[in-house]
């Protein structure tokens, strides 16, 4: 039976061990890596399981007890189903125990043997097999990357939040290309706040303090962004917005991410991470094929399986010429069916000239309105029905 792993620990060391012991059981593999054992270690979790419900976690215990066994306990309760193994340098009765009463299945003491592990993972592969049927409250995280520049990332971004807004989603839309910085442009806004006073503030964050500094588009969404001046790259890392994504899937129903596309920016590989589904952005013009083929080969790399990434093709055209690959060309190419195509229109132009979403003005271009909306529909799973009564 093949096992599924997760793996909490704030040690390198204890995470690559797990690892190592991993490569002699087969059918075996990491599935996701928590480099910090903290209260929030749930939210985490629940995403990777919307994957991966087969999934079991491996928790070390033993950075702060106290701490990790709270944390264990709101795992549980988030999903009592999840089988979890705890290991602790501490073996003695009343720690087993203490573990096991946070909701624990199974203990290994530290430092972590061959033998050992190897029993602790055929117990849990004869363990009866409680894949996770939890339904997550948690906000989605959806994440538009660009292969390249100028092939539509931030208009897909930008029309997709207003889309969710509509049909009054608690949505957040944010920009994390700091050079483009592109998002104000098409929606007319002006912020005093950036996510520079996220960054400052994000260890204090709640939803009021949220929304009293972050800007409010006239169709619902909150808009936060990089300084417009390009010398200010401002000081907002990776693990900040790991502490700032916490707080908005647990407020917020949908956050839509534009992140451009720079794929080495540390930022944006951590949003990509906490993306329930990442848009990989294309056109059908031969340069933006073999840049996304070069990001999909990136991604897999980096431990992303191909159910995250959805190939989106914007300017999407049916008639074959010399300057841009069919879709059986491209889908050929990525090894990966295409997901949607957005036909090519001027009144995405015009609506960025208009600094307004073309979806905010829905005579404009019917057509384009109920395709894009249809796009909205598949990617978010809404029933058809259910969004007629709610747009």
């Amino acid at each position: 039976m093949p096992v599924s792993l997760l793996i909490a620990s704030n040690d390198e060391h204890f995470r690559e061990t797990v690892r190592e012991n991993l490569l002699n059981i087969q059918n075996s593999k990491v599935l996701s890596e928590y480099p910090e054992v903290s209260s929030t270690l749930y939210i985490r979790v629940l995403q990777d399981l919307e994957r991966h419900p087969e999934a079991a976690l491996v928790m070390d215990m033993s950075y702060d007890s106290e701490i990790a066994l709270a944390a264990l306990q709101k795992v549980k309760q988030a999903v009592p189903e999840l089988y979890v193994v705890a290991s602790n340098y501490q073996a003695d009765g009343e720690t087993v125990l203490a573990c096991l009463r946070a909701g624990a299945s199974d203990f290994l003491a530290q430092p972590l043997k061959r033998i050992e592990f190897r029993d602790a993972i055929q117990r849990l592969e004869s363990a009866p097999r409680r894949v996770s049927t939890t339904t997550s409250r948690l906000g989605k995280i959806y994440t538009f990357l660009g292969a390249k520049g100028g092939v539509g990332t931030t208009t897909l971004a930008v029309n997709f939040a207003s889309v969710l807004a509509q049909r009054k989603q608690q949505t957040v839309l944010l920009d994390f290309d700091w050079t483009g910085n592109e998002v104000c442009l098409h929606v007319g806004a002006a912020p005093q706040y950036t996510l520079m006073e996220v960054g400052e503030n994000v260890g204090r964050m709640d939803q009021a303090l949220f929304e009293g500094f972050v800007t409010r588009d006239p169709l619902g969404f909150f808009l936060v962004g990089p300084p417009d001046a390009l010398e200010q790259r401002g000081y907002f890392t990776e693990p900040m917005f790991r502490e700032f994504s916490t707080f908005l899937v647990e407020k917020y129903q949908s956050i839509v991410i534009d992140a451009g596309k720079n794929i080495n920016d540390d930022v944006v590989l951590g949003a990509l991470q906490a993306s329930n589904t990442i848009f990989l952005v294309i056109t059908q013009e031969y340069p933006a094929i073999r840049d996304a083929q070069r990001y999909l080969s990136f991604l897999m790399r980096t431990g992303f399986s191909q159910d995250q990434i959805k190939i989106l093709i914007n300017r999407y055209q049916k008639k074959n010429d010399p300057f841009h690959a069919s879709i059986e060309q491209v889908q050929q190419t990525l090894n990966q069916a295409v997901y949607y195509g957005i036909p090519s229109s001027p009144v995405f132009l015009s609506a960025i000239n208009k600094a307004r979403p073309m979806v905010s003005d829905r005579e404009a271009a019917a057509e384009l309105d109920r395709m894009f909306r249809s796009f909205v529909d598949k990617a978010t799973g809404v029933v058809r029905e259910a969004v007629a009564k709610s747009a």
